[in-house]
């Protein structure tokens, strides 16, 4: 187990209010580190936790920069034109690390012409060129989990505050319905073979990131893994059905036709349905599956399972 390396107090930005931000936060708070959230408006619970709160303005980088002025890291919960805007005022304001909004499938796995992008690929871009600047060079870090555990809650991730870009924030958007205890995934990728999903908890994902920040930044990697589980979706319904002891409608579909059903929805324009089967085609090629999570060996605790994350979830629904 390496050892904790001892660290200088941080300047430490989150950017975003949502659910994700608001747990980061409150874990990162224990620490020694000075704390800022950069909100579009005020947000008082943020005070509790001894955070300061920054209400910003996104689309002005100007603003931006001054408000940036001696953080040492940012972590962005933020997306699209808003977290492009971030980089740039981050960049001159001489942040040293960057830390995206990147937080479930890994880099490697992202298809081209990324139908879920939300201008994901341009800031990676912009990153490496700031990572590759003489002149204004900031560092950046992805921190990989797979898929949140809590997209799977009974209320689902809108719960959370969180996966409104997703299109998949509601109960039973994503595989599992506990609710109504039906399972709808991807049975074979496009070779035949079973597929596999790689989960951590949202909870977990913040200690990973606060553990990460205690090792100390310098010798951050370009991405992070973590994982709490990785199992076939096969699997995945099976463990729901043992813990939760009540029989699930499985419905497992091959890839063609997930294929098959994704071109349907499109050409019938139910976006709703579409999104559901994309995630499920994504699923099925690989992108929220991954082997070394080189994060877990760095850590001193171990992340939740799927297992024991479902028998609490079980508990509270009664």
């Amino acid at each position: 187990m390496p050892t904790k390396a001892t660290t200088a107090m941080m300047r430490i930005a989150i950017a975003g209010g949502g659910g994700f931000a608001n747990i980061l936060a409150q874990q990162l708070a224990q620490s020694a580190h000075a704390i800022i959230v950069l909100s579009t408006r005020h947000h008082p619970e943020f005070e509790e936790y001894d955070c300061q709160v920054a209400v910003v303005d996104y689309s002005d980088v100007d603003d931006l920069r001054f408000t940036l002025q001696g953080v040492d890291l940012v972590i962005s919960t933020i997306s699209d034109t808003e977290q492009y805007n971030l980089i740039d005022a981050a960049r001159r304001a001489h942040v040293r690390h960057f830390v995206p909004s990147e937080f479930e499938g890994a880099l490697s796995h992202r298809p081209a012409n990324d139908p879920l992008d939300r201008g994901s690929s341009s800031a990676l871009e912009f990153l490496r060129n700031c990572a590759s600047s003489r002149s204004r060079q900031m560092r950046f870090t992805v921190f990989s989990c797979g898929i949140f555990y809590e997209r799977f809650a009974p209320q689902g991730l809108a719960s959370y505050n969180m996966g409104a870009g997703s299109r998949i924030q509601n109960p039973g958007d994503y595989m599992l319905d506990l609710n109504r205890c039906v399972a709808e995934i991807p049975q074979t990728n496009s070779q035949g073979r079973s597929v596999h999903v790689t989960m951590t908890s949202v909870y977990d994902v913040a200690r990973f990131v606060a553990a990460a920040i205690d090792l100390g930044i310098s010798n951050w990697p370009r991405e992070f893994k973590m994982r709490g589980a990785q199992v076939t979706t096969t699997r995945l319904a099976e463990i729901c059905q043992e813990v939760t002891g009540v029989q699930f409608e499985v419905i497992s579909r091959p890839y063609q036709e997930i294929v098959d059903w994704l071109r349907y929805y499109e050409e019938t324009q139910d976006w709703t349905k579409w999104y559901q089967m994309l995630h499920l085609l994504q699923t099925a090629n690989g992108r929220y599956s991954f082997s070394d999570p080189n994060l877990n060996d760095m850590v001193d605790f171990q992340p939740i399972g799927l297992r024991p994350w479902l028998q609490e979830v079980s508990a509270r629904l009664g």
